[in-house]
């Protein structure tokens, strides 16, 4: 071996190449515009028009990123299809509005509180499920989901059933109580963009990569020593935990919740967020939700046929970006690129993962 080659693995952090530079700028840029929209634009829109249904459009819209980013964890990285994901959004949601209500708990209480709860029925449902596969997990979830809204629906005397929970106090901190559509519209949104940091930060790790092993192959991520079943558990109990997240900021925004808030087909509709954006991609999933909200209301003007025209728009999404809007490759890419400094690299030059 020529001891005057260096190893490139030997490389102080120092000698990185100049694109690092330009990774962190493209960083900078890109946080610093959608920082700009969630809470520049968007405000200013709200205080401008006054009007409560685009602050509510905005909030819901801040709420689906929250569901869309922690089932695009489990279904996109993971490669485990959940079609049960609304229920435990109902978890959440009915966590924080009995605790609210009945015991009289603080928002600083009841949202980790949903969150850990839905977490907790989401590690129960995932002890007996995690050994079913494919298509069969997918029906397992579709049951238990069918369950706990019928659950919801009927046990009156614990969740008011059809009558649903009115009176849910609106979300304070500290003394400082969100009673304004903008001070709604700032707390959630402040919180989504953590939720969402919180899973970029395990997607893109050694945890994501372990992850995306999971999905392409089970059998050879056991066979190279990955703990496939704790992995698979993990991946559920994590995106319940923020769906129960969700579930609680929609108690304490909307002051009412009822069992049809949580039906299959809001699963159906976060599961189209995922797919429309690009499954593995979590800003895939941050643009499926946008676009899954947002456009149906932009085109209510046009009555009826609104569903038609985003029905249309979906399938030709998906046939003509089959992999999604802003797919998992565009998505690692650009994380590489703009965080080209915390990629460790062998010899070859080829990234391994996050240093």
């Amino acid at each position: 071996m020529d001891v005057n080659v260096p190893d490139a693995r030997l490389m102080p952090a120092t000698l990185a190449p100049p694109a690092a530079f330009s990774g962190r700028g493209r960083r900078f840029a890109w946080t610093l515009l959608l920082l700009a929209v969630a809470f520049g634009a968007v405000p200013a829109a709200i205080v401008g028009t006054g009007s409560s249904y685009l602050a509510q459009i905005a909030i819901t819209t801040m709420i689906f990123v929250i569901l869309s980013a922690s089932l695009n964890h489990v279904t996109g990285t993971a490669g485990l299809l959940s079609i049960g994901h609304a229920a435990f959004y109902g978890i959440g949601a009915y966590a924080a509005a009995l605790l609210s209500t009945k015991l009289g708990l603080p928002f600083i209480v009841t949202l980790p509180a949903a969150g850990l709860i839905a977490a907790l029925f989401g590690f129960l449902v995932a002890l007996p499920t995690m050994r079913l596969v494919s298509i069969y997990f997918a029906v397992a979830t579709l049951g238990i989901g069918e369950m706990i809204y019928v659950i919801l629906l009927n046990w009156v005397d614990f969740t008011r059933g059809p009558m649903g929970i009115r009176g849910i106090p609106p979300i304070s901190l500290f003394g400082w109580q969100a009673d304004t559509l903008l001070s709604r519209y700032l707390a959630v949104a402040v919180i989504a963009v953590a939720c969402v940091w919180v899973l970029h930060r395990l997607t893109h790790s050694y945890y994501g990569n372990a992850l995306r092993a999971l999905r392409e192959d089970d059998q050879c991520a056991d066979s190279m020593g990955i703990n496939v079943e704790r992995l698979k558990i993990e991946s559920f109990v994590v995106a319940t935990f923020f769906a129960g997240i969700a579930g609680a900021l929609l108690a304490h925004t909307s002051a009412y919740i009822a069992p049809d808030n949580f039906r299959f087909m809001e699963s159906i509709l976060i599961l189209a967020m995922v797919v429309v954006g690009g499954l593995g991609s979590l800003p895939g999933a941050v643009v499926g939700a946008l676009f899954m909200i947002v456009l149906p209301e932009a085109l209510r003007d046009i009555g009826d046929y609104r569903m038609i025209a985003v029905g249309a728009t979906m399938f030709l999404s998906i046939l003509l970006l089959p992999k999604g809007m802003l797919a998992e490759g565009t998505a690692l890419g650009f994380v590489r690129r703009s965080f080209s400094r915390g990629w460790a690299t062998i010899a070859g030059g080829t990234p391994v993962g996050w240093k």
